[in-house]
């Protein structure tokens, strides 16, 4: 080519998938895998009951499930989505301020590249991947960021998020993932007013990720940003992948909050819907299927009972990994994911684990070399070892070594057996150097 023509970021990995093709590799010399690092529910044996199943047949029966949307998504259902809020008695929304996505990855792709290019999204560390990726691929520079401090069960330090608003002109709003992927973490609604009076106090506006708000457990409550947004302007995204569950049909939205109290904010809201409408719609079926799967009879013991094993296996995992030596565990109260961190300088480049098979032994040495990241040179032997696949936390861009694993097994048994193997190896590699 005449010159380079790959945007800056570009390079960067979606480590979440980008390890399939390593443990797939792996399956070709004969391991047998356990996948540990997506949160896809069905995908780790969830079964879609009847009723749901019913449902989308019945709209399947509606020939417009086959046509187009309007560009913000079927009316009828963004009618329903704002009641829903209207009701919790906070802010009031109308159908209007409802925008679908083909998924939240396509919602956050435009509310990132519909930002000034000076400006900047200020978000958690660590934080979800996709987040990060639109925030770099933006701006070209790695994003700003409020740290979670695995060592107060990862509380936000909103000290820091208030000096760096203060200090960096640029960033123009916060995003707050609740509950958080990677971590687990449940933020309070005292902690969420603190950020919200933030916003208000330096004129930004915020963005709520609240894909799990409806997985939250362990006695734990938090607030939604209806709830307590007042008159700051923001954006809630929210989706079916994850609570029906229904990831392969790639459906989500923005709840648009204030966009009337702000004509700077507005003319963002217009942007993004100016980018939508490039693309027509989004997955008109299920669309039509959300009012009627929510209000059926059967929608909100399907969902506790899920909520329910969720707990369970979060409570299994903690339990195991709290007294592993050189990890620290925090308790998963939301989502499905715990992130385990291990202690400082626990970590070097000469630790490994027994891998029986040569050819998987020389493949996984030509991954793991000096440049590669401590924890993510753990996760590789692990896989190799033993076939577990789990994430790297320096991948959900931090410094501080660990990895994230699933809480989705429905087999509480094998699923004990996997925490269990995880924990063993852990102390064997990091022993493995002494």
């Amino acid at each position: 080519m005449r010159f380079d023509i790959a945007k800056s970021g570009s390079g960067l990995i979606y480590e979440i998938r980008h390890i399939v093709a390593v443990a797939n590799k792996l399956k070709e010399y004969g391991v047998e895998l356990n996948w540990e690092n997506i949160g896809d529910p069905v995908q780790k044996g969830e079964k879609i009951p009847a009723w749901m199943k019913e449902v989308i047949f019945d709209v399947l029966r509606d020939d417009l499930s086959f046509a187009y949307s309007p560009t913000k998504g079927i009316t009828a259902t963004r009618e329903f989505l704002a009641e829903l809020v209207n009701k919790r008695g906070g802010a009031q929304i109308t159908a209007e301020d409802i925008i679908f996505f083909n998924g939240l990855g396509d919602a956050i792709a435009r509310a990132y590249s519909s930002i000034h290019v000076d400006a900047r999204i200020i978000m958690p560390e660590p934080t979800y991947s996709t987040h990060l990726l639109a925030e770099v691929l933006h701006a070209s520079f790695p994003p700003n960021t409020y740290r979670l401090n695995p060592y107060s069960h990862w509380q936000p330090d909103i000290r820091e998020l208030e000096q760096k608003v203060k200090s960096h002109q640029a960033i123009v709003g916060i995003l707050c993932i609740n509950p958080d992927n990677p971590t687990g973490y449940v933020y309070s609604e005292e902690t969420l007013r603190k950020i919200v009076d933030i916003a208000r106090k330096y004129d930004l506006f915020v963005v709520f990720d609240e894909t799990y708000h409806n997985i939250v457990y362990n006695g734990k409550k938090t607030a939604m940003l209806a709830d307590i947004i007042g008159n700051v302007p923001g954006i809630s995204m929210k989706g079916i992948s994850k609570e029906f569950p229904w990831p392969g049909s790639r459906c989500g939205w923005m709840e648009v909050y204030n966009a009337d109290k702000d004509e700077k904010f507005a003319r963002y809201i217009d942007a993004i819907l100016n980018q939508k409408m490039s693309e027509v719609c989004s997955t008109t079926l299920p669309q039509m299927a959300i009012p009627k799967i929510m209000t059926h009879p059967e929608y909100g013991n399907y969902l506790n009972e899920r909520v329910c094993h969720y707990e369970k296996l979060s409570n299994i995992a903690f339990n195991i990994l709290k007294d592993v030596p050189y990890l620290i565990v925090n308790r998963t109260n939301g989502a499905f994911y715990m992130t385990a961190v291990f202690n400082e300088a626990v970590l070097n480049g000469r630790q490994t684990l027994p891998i029986k098979q040569p050819e998987i032994k020389q493949y996984l040495e030509q991954l793991v070399d000096d440049d590669i990241e401590f924890d993510k040179r753990f996760v590789y032997y692990l896989l190799g070892c033993t076939g577990i696949c789990v994430i790297p936390l320096t991948s959900f861009f931090t410094s501080v070594p660990g990895f994230r694993m699933t809480l989705l097994d429905k087999d509480e048994a094998k699923f004990e057996h996997v925490v269990k193997t995880i924990a063993a190896k852990v102390v064997e590699y990091i022993e493995s150097a002494k």
